[in-house]
């Protein structure tokens, strides 16, 4: 590529249509290049490199817990966490995802560090990637049955029972699980160490927040497309003013107002 026949927009227009190894091949054509512009591309697109690899090895950090599996002859890991213990309204969602060793989807991580925008792209690839996934729910009207803490377990284990693929071992976050019928591992704040556990921590939490938002379709006078059915003084002021709807759990709503 002779680059001292371009301009500086052919050359950025060149370079941000390549991979990240044609990049890195190509910025020493451009260092001899005496325009400062070009210059300060070579930085930017420096920059890119070094954000690409230090993402890699991010998520390779993330394998961590996978990796001490596989060494033992352990294909299939799954990893397990729920969204929604905390609101006032709808069902808790679990889900649980199977990655092939080595699968990359970068950007992955706890869906709560998470845009929505970034949970939902992240959400594709991962159906896109897994081995397996499922996504199980429990009822409003189970957790006000069993509690909430039974329904995210009872939850989890629907998850991890309609894979398609049986996992040998699971990775779950939390530090407490009932239920399972495989080996398995607790691992506190697993969304942040896990890509297993991250990436069905997203699955859970856009599961939940899309079943949501159809709600607020449902019973628009709530505003759940916009809390997600959580405690917020928006939400209570909407209880005390049109009551409670079908998919409200009585036990967490009694703990704010008299209804």
């Amino acid at each position: 590529m002779e680059f001292s026949n371009m301009n500086i927009k052919e050359i950025d227009k060149f370079l941000d249509q390549l991979d990240i190894e044609s990049i890195e091949q190509n910025i020493p054509l451009l260092n001899n290049d005496s325009r400062a512009a070009v210059h300060k591309l070579i930085t930017k697109y420096s920059n890119r490199v070094a954000k690409h690899y230090h993402e890699l090895e991010r998520i390779k950090q993330l394998y961590a817990f996978e990796e001490k599996l596989y060494t033992k002859g352990l294909k299939h890991i799954a990893g397990v966490d729920e969204a929604g213990r905390g609101p006032l309204a709808g069902p808790v969602f679990a889900a649980a995802v199977i990655l092939k060793p080595g699968t990359v989807i970068k950007g992955i991580n706890d869906s709560k560090k998470l845009s929505e925008s970034k949970r939902d792209a992240i959400y594709e690839e991962i159906i896109k990637k897994a081995v397996s996934y499922s996504v199980a729910s429990v009822s409003e009207q189970e957790i006000d049955k069993i509690n909430i803490r039974n329904a995210a377990f009872h939850a989890m284990v629907k998850a991890v029972e309609n894979l398609s693929t049986s996992p040998e071992f699971v990775l779950i976050d939390g530090d407490a699980v009932k239920g399972i019928s495989v080996p398995y591992q607790c691992i506190v704040k697993g969304d942040s160490l896990s890509i297993s556990i991250a990436a069905a921590s997203i699955l859970a939490k856009v599961s939940r927040d899309r079943y949501i938002k159809e709600c607020d379709k449902i019973y628009p006078q709530y505003g759940f497309a916009a809390h997600k059915g959580y405690g917020t003084k928006e939400h209570i002021d909407s209880i005390k003013k049109f009551g409670l709807c079908p998919i409200h759990r009585k036990t967490f709503t009694s703990k704010f107002i008299n209804v």
